[in-house]
């Protein structure tokens, strides 16, 4: 069995389904400032500066609240980048696996980052980056993970991301403002301190060159398990080992539990077979709205799932066979208009929705669980499917 990720549901007990389209991604914006708070309280005791990595979340509707809080954003290309300066405050830093010669200049003129993967990208591209007064940087691979599932590891020995910790002896640093390290994905406190550890001693003599250092996303902070105060005293000491600005690029715990995916029941049936699962479609398909689920994979929490019931199968309407979102536990076998709520489906989903099996997308809704005040913010239609093909 898959495991079952997200599971907080904080207010949304209080939140009226049957009032929303279906299906519907709702963000409640109390829930939002919540984890902003806890990101914010991290800047002001420690001086880390935090940019809200954009490829989890993007809702620029919420980019003032955001940006009243976070230092700016990290991107990973062009349009990203292009959002962030149009939408959000604050600093752009953008990375790549590798820039495109047609887009370097464009983005040049609008980041305040630009952080290359290679040497061979630096060569290429260095003299655009200083033409636009960018600071540079460089993305390191410690070749040290502790991410179990190999295809989320970003610090793998066969990872295309960054130059391999053994070969920095081949970059200029005197032509370089910082670098970045990632090697994180959902994790707590002790990865981050055992991987700087793993790489402090390669790292530190080359920090009088610096002025930065990016320690990138997947720190979990604003779980309630995190340790935070841990991670305080590690960016305290870091920050003055090294004398250089300290990054972080967290995606995941500045939305994490804040959003929910509402769906409704739309059949529901048993196969004449004593093996076979009880069934029910509902209009959230895992292909289109949450790939996650298949990618990952993963399990995601229903609100207010007993522990013993009915076990009922929630599929997806789209003609992939594997368009499952998992096997859950009902009171009661579901019928027909029954509304459901996944949960902690901020991160990772509106980013990655399609138009497959041209599925109608998730409407978007802001939700305030302090005033019940509810705003549909996006609804997609049939020329939105019609204007993403030719």
């Amino acid at each position: 069995m898959f495991q079952t990720m997200g599971g907080n549901p904080r207010n949304f007990n209080k939140l009226d389904f049957y009032s929303l389209p279906s299906p519907c991604f709702v963000i409640d914006k109390k829930a939002l400032q919540d984890n902003l708070e806890i990101l914010h309280g991290l800047k002001e005791d420690t001086e880390v500066k935090i940019l809200l990595a954009l490829k989890a979340f993007s809702t620029f509707s919420l980019a003032p609240l955001i940006s009243s809080y976070l230092d700016g954003c990290c991107s990973s290309g062009l349009y990203e980048t292009k959002l962030a300066k149009k939408y959000f405050k604050g600093e752009i830093s953008t990375f790549s696996p590798a820039f495109k010669k047609d887009e370097f200049n464009e983005i040049a003129q609008i980041t305040d980052h630009v952080i290359f993967n290679s040497l061979t990208q630096i060569k290429d591209f260095i003299d655009i980056a200083n033409k636009f007064n960018n600071q540079i940087g460089v993305r390191i691979n410690p070749v040290y993970s502790e991410v179990k599932n190999e295809k989320y590891s970003a610090a793998s020995l066969n990872s295309r991301l960054g130059i391999h910790v053994g070969d920095l002896k081949n970059v200029d640093f005197q032509q370089l403002s910082g670098i970045h390290i990632h090697a994180l994905c959902e994790q707590n406190f002790k990865p981050l301190e055992n991987t700087w550890n793993h790489i402090s001693e390669a790292i530190l003599p080359l920090s009088k060159h610096l002025k930065w250092i990016n320690l990138g996303g997947g720190h979990h902070i604003t779980r309630q398990d995190y340790q935070i105060k841990q991670l305080k005293k590690f960016l305290k000491k870091t920050s003055s080992q090294t004398n250089t600005q300290l990054y972080i690029e967290p995606g995941e715990a500045v939305v994490l539990d804040s959003g929910i995916l509402v769906g409704e029941i739309i059949d529901s049936f048993k196969p004449n077979n004593p093996l076979s699962s009880y069934m029910a479609i509902t209009d959230i398909s895992a292909t289109s709205h949450i790939p996650d689920v298949i990618e990952a994979p993963y399990r995601p929490a229903l609100l207010n799932e007993p522990k013993t019931g009915y076990k009922i199968q929630l599929g997806g309407p789209s003609c992939l066979a594997g368009d499952n979102i998992g096997i859950y536990n009902f009171k009661e076998i579901p019928k027909v208009g029954d509304r459901i709520a996944l949960l902690d489906q901020a991160h990772y989903t509106m980013v990655k929705t399609s138009f497959f099996n041209g599925i109608k997308m998730p409407s978007i809704a802001i939700w305030d669980s302090t005033t019940n005040d509810i705003e549909i913010i996006k609804k997609f239609s049939y020329e939105d499917f019609e204007k993403k093909l030719s």
